[in-house]
């Protein structure tokens, strides 16, 4: 992905260009391929460029539109055939995706933000009418950070220069904190109060130092697609994932493919086999790459991934990530502007990160979303709350009962489960444990930020009136809070391309019967039965997933007088967010083999680790001095 940043001072004051200089010096690792920069008095923008695409190459940036707008742009358009008609008035010789989103926001304005299909976002300087735009995609898997003050705006598509270099004291965002405890922040925050992301699906208005956000993208409710016989389902949905992933092989390098032996990645992986060898395209070579752990409980990843090398005929990159297991650390050896990461991947994404460079991979396909939008997790109740809404008795008593059998719950329990999801969220919060705040959260924290309301998904709809179409829309948002803070990789460059979240593959789901995707005793029913003669059996009648739940216990064992340090005196306490002694018992707890939630224990973990990085950088202060505790080498020489 390529990077881009700038500075607006709204006083007219001239652009300071060493700061500038500093802002593009720190997104240069992103984008290797050149660049440039645009200054014009009170404003300064830069571009580096990261090429994945024969017409990539042929871009300018920062470009100027034949009105004097100019334009920085990270993304991939996914509609081109379909633009380049309509545009062609406003089309010169370029047409290269810059050029394409120039000539469409000259024709449109901001309702050309909808039109766009792919994965974007975009900076917009508007000289004659002394404005700022910003835009992302509708999921926003392409991020821009911007951080305004009283007379200067600056803004990035990564995170850290706007802390690093501004020189300022950040205070956290309680609301961010809330959302990382609970699924995702909203994509909006960042975990600092003075910086906000431009929102997925939302574009961003500056003028005159005031800031608007509006809303472009929303599911139409009136959205339907029916049809008479499963084949048509079928049919179409074919057609939807196989044009999916051929928007996604437009490359001029080689890709490479995520391959876990999963329905998901092993579907990727065999449609685009399947296009490469029918449809002629001219598209590099696709790779695969496989982790496996055969420590972990049900780790038969390897088995299955297997399977689709035989098919293919080629053996992909594998890594062993047990063989990190007992080195896992919990330590930062760089600063990570948002919370959530830990030492402990650092080995594999380094041997990940040297596959990417040794074989010239830019961009990455990944199976994200599979299992969110493709009928991936077996829960009916959506499903039978949508008969209860629609008064269909009959039905609701047939389907309770099939369920039942192979749920193995009482059929009054899957009812009642059912009612729960039509409650107003206010009351649901008390009588489900979706809704469950961990013990070790302060109370006054989670009733301030309303964390257990948070943790029952988003609540807005669309005017959606049936749960299950409102279960989606939550899994969509829920999706774009998850991507908006997804850190771009250093250690090995690339574009992650995502074929489950194409937006007219999600529109297609969206608008379909919930029946269809998911069905008593066949899990991802409507997936299975239209890969049927793509994906080897094997993998279409897997039932076991592999998931890393041993590799966390050993880090934390193998940490655990550096933890037991650490949260003496935790920073996460001094700031109200969790409860020292009960996090302390619940570790311990978890040590002795104790069932917690070892990904909520992980993030609180993660969460202080954190916070002393931030303290140790002076990016932030503390409402107390904590004791003096063990610090790495880099710290020691930071403070």
């Amino acid at each position: 992905m390529s990077a881009q940043a700038g500075i607006w001072n709204f006083n007219g004051k001239p652009v300071d260009v060493a700061f500038l200089d500093k802002l593009t010096s720190a997104i240069e690792q992103y984008g290797p391929d050149g660049g440039s920069t645009y200054i014009n008095g009170s404003t300064g923008m830069t571009y580096r460029a990261f090429h994945t695409t024969l017409e990539s190459r042929l871009e300018r940036q920062p470009y100027v539109t034949v009105r004097g707008n100019v334009v920085t742009w990270d993304g991939r358009l996914d509609n081109r055939d379909e633009l380049v008609p309509q545009l062609r008035d406003e089309l010169s010789v370029d047409q290269t995706d810059v050029a394409l989103f120039g000539a469409a926001f000259e024709f449109w304005g901001t309702d050309c933000f909808r039109r766009l299909i792919g994965d974007w976002a975009v900076s917009i300087w508007m000289p004659l009418e002394r404005q700022l735009l910003f835009a992302c995609d509708y999921l926003a898997i392409r991020h821009i950070f911007y951080y305004p003050k009283k007379d200067q705006i600056c803004w990035s598509t990564d995170l850290a220069p706007l802390v690093l270099l501004s020189g300022d004291k950040f205070h956290i965002d309680d609301y961010y904190i809330a959302g990382y405890f609970a699924h995702d922040p909203d994509s909006h925050l960042t975990p600092y109060q003075e910086i906000r992301q431009v929102p997925a699906g939302q574009f961003v208005r500056v003028h005159k130092d005031n800031v608007l956000v509006q809303r472009y993208w929303r599911f139409s409710p009136k959205s339907r697609i029916r049809y008479q016989t499963d084949a048509e389902y079928e049919e179409h949905f074919r057609h939807v994932f196989r044009q999916s992933v051929r928007r996604r092989l437009r490359s001029d390098s080689p890709i490479l493919a995520e391959l876990s032996g999963g329905l998901d990645s092993s579907s990727i992986v065999c449609m685009a086999d399947d296009i490469r060898g029918k449809e002629g395209m001219s598209a590099p070579c696709v790779d695969t790459l496989s982790f496996y752990d055969k420590t972990e409980p049900n780790g038969d990843d390897w088995v299955y991934f297997k399977k689709v090398e035989e098919k293919r005929g080629r053996v992909g990159a594998h890594i062993d990530a047990s063989k990190y297991g007992e080195s896992a650390s919990l330590e930062y050896s760089e600063f990570f502007a948002l919370p959530g990461h830990l030492g402990a991947g650092q080995h594999v994404e380094a041997e990940r990160a040297a596959v990417v460079r040794v074989g010239g991979y830019r961009a990455i396909l990944s199976g994200i979303g599979g299992d969110e939008f493709a009928g991936g997790i077996p829960d009916p109740r959506a499903q039978l709350a949508d008969l209860v809404v629609q008064v269909k008795f009959t039905e609701l008593v047939r389907q309770l009962t099939a369920w039942s059998l192979v749920k193995r719950k009482p059929l009054v329990q899957l009812l009642w489960q059912s009612l729960l999801d039509l409650l107003p969220r206010w009351l649901r919060r008390y009588m489900v444990k979706d809704a469950k705040v961990e013990p070790w959260l302060e109370k006054e924290f989670a009733a301030r930020t309303k964390l257990a309301t948070r943790l029952l998904g988003p609540n807005e709809t669309f005017g959606l009136r049936l749960p299950t179409r409102r279960s989606y829309i939550a899994g969509v948002l829920l999706m774009a809070n998850k991507l908006a803070k997804v850190r771009s990789p250093v250690l090995g460059l690339e574009e992650y391309r995502f074929p489950f979240l194409d937006q007219d593959f999600i529109k297609f789901i969206l608008s379909i019967p919930a029946q269809q995707l998911l069905r008593p005793g066949e899990r991802r029913s409507l997936m299975r039965r239209s890969l049927a003669n793509l994906v080897p059996e094997e993998i279409l009648s897997r039932r076991t997933k592999q998931f890393g739940a041993r590799t966390p216990v050993v880090s934390l064992e193998k940490n655990w007088d550096q933890l037991q340090l650490v949260f003496a005196s935790p920073l996460s306490s001094s700031l109200g967010y969790i409860n020292r002694a009960c996090f302390l018992e619940t570790l311990e707890g978890a040590r002795n083999g104790k069932a917690v939630h070892i990904g909520h224990m992980l993030r609180t973990v993660a969460l202080e680790f954190w916070l002393g990085d931030l303290v140790s950088r002076r990016v932030i202060d503390v409402p107390i001095v904590r004791p003096m505790r063990a610090t790495t080498a880099s710290q020691a020489a930071r403070a």
